[in-house]
């Protein structure tokens, strides 16, 4: 369990200065700094394929799936589909999650800033996932919060796009000593939080407003589908970025994938994630980290020790590895009971689909989830990159 499960209710967090009532323009940090002078926004520009296989080059419509009709219902073998055991664990873990935020007197804020263009809703429900995604990558990472050979006492971070902020959290508990900046277009974090942490409401799709040459380290977690221009991105990275300060992105194309041949891209749901996303992405003008996209842009950017680590992430705890397993369970306990949440936006509003569409498609992703006779994973690609000494 992280470490915050341990925690008792810390000193409030300063409000962020921006009102919650008006779309998310970037909050006045601390410190100022002139405007950036990076350009804006470009077109983003479609990047290669997921790594580790090749994206497929069309997907299929709505209108297949409301042809295929509900997936029949099938009797639970005990071997081959998720049962009733299961679907307790997930519940329990979930639970587990929210309760110890809870007993620490944690709470979230119920009102939210969008600007239409975040593809995630912002109840409940949606900050349960984002939870659980947060430990899942702890698990994923042996309970590591980060890779980087960041220093032993480092001043300043940042955590942007940090959704309910449990990382933000999670690192200034680790290092009392440093400053802590959480940034997020909406105000969803828990008030109660580490004295050295403070959440802005900012939208990194945007002018920048830190100064210059700041931060030791730049987090950066799962942006897939919310950032416009991914040069422009980096290029304010790196210029908020210490000289030898490190940036770290953890991300996926949304491919989902198998090594063994039991996910088929012309029957399964779940084999349509990656190119739907990706089209949906594109489409909406915000494209996904496919392919080589990070560590290029961190190159271009100026970043130099460049280290990139792919991991395997299963969708379902269908791995006999005891860890791949745990991980598994997790990103299932995640994703399947909000599937209507995570798709909505980018099938219904971006890409057309109907809502029966939309709802057949989600059943038959639900019923693939369930059959360990799939074995389907996302890659997630972790890049460090250095700010060089010199800069």
């Amino acid at each position: 369990m992280s470490s915050s499960a341990k925690r008792k209710a810390q000193s409030p967090a300063p409000k962020s200065p921006t009102p919650a009532a008006k779309s998310p323009t970037p909050a006045p940090a601390t410190p100022a700094a002139a405007k950036s002078p990076t350009p804006a926004p470009k077109s983003p520009t479609p990047g290669p394929a997921s790594p580790a296989a090749e994206t497929t080059t069309g997907f299929l419509p709505g209108s297949h799936w409301a042809e295929q009709g509900l997936p029949e219902e099938e009797e639970n073998d005990g071997d081959s589909t998720l049962g009733s055991d299961i679907e307790s664990s997930t519940a329990s873990i979930s639970s587990s999650i929210l309760n110890y935020r809870t007993l620490n007197g944690r709470t979230y804020h119920s009102d939210s800033v969008t600007d239409g263009e975040y593809w995630a809703p912002n109840d409940a429900k949606a900050n349960e996932m984002l939870d659980i995604v947060h430990h899942a990558m702890t698990i994923c990472r042996d309970g590591r919060l980060y890779d980087a050979p960041i220093p032993k006492d480092p001043e300043n971070a940042i955590d942007l796009g940090t959704g309910t902020g449990l990382w933000a959290i999670d690192f200034a508990d680790q290092f009392p000593n440093c400053n802590v900046i959480g940034t997020d277009i909406s105000p969803i974090q828990p008030s109660w939080v580490p004295p050295n942490v403070r959440f802005d409401i900012d939208d990194y799709n945007k002018e920048w407003t830190y100064k210059p040459n700041f931060f030791d380290f730049v987090h950066i977690r799962w942006l897939a589908t919310t950032v416009k221009d991914w040069p422009a991105f980096y290029e304010e990275a790196y210029r908020c970025c210490k000289p030898g300060g490190y940036v770290e992105h953890m991300d996926t194309g949304a491919d989902i994938l198998s090594d063994d041949g039991s996910l088929d891209s012309k029957i399964h749901a779940l084999a349509q994630w990656g190119p739907m996303w990706q089209a949906a992405g594109k489409k909406l003008g915000q494209p996904c980290p496919t392919g080589s996209t990070i560590e290029d842009g961190l190159k271009e950017a100026g970043f130099v020790n460049i280290v990139v680590k792919d991991y395997k992430v299963p969708v379902s705890p269908w791995s006999e590895d005891p860890k791949m397993k745990e991980l598994g369970l997790y990103l299932y306990a995640a994703l399947n009971p909000d599937l209507e949440g995570a798709l909505q936006f980018m099938y219904g509003t971006v890409m057309g689909w109907t809502e029966e569409e939309i709802n057949i498609y989600i059943q038959h992703v639900r019923k693939e989830m369930k059959d360990m006779n799939i074995h389907p994973y996302f890659i997630f690609r972790r890049v460090i990159g250095q700010k060089p000494l010199d800069a």
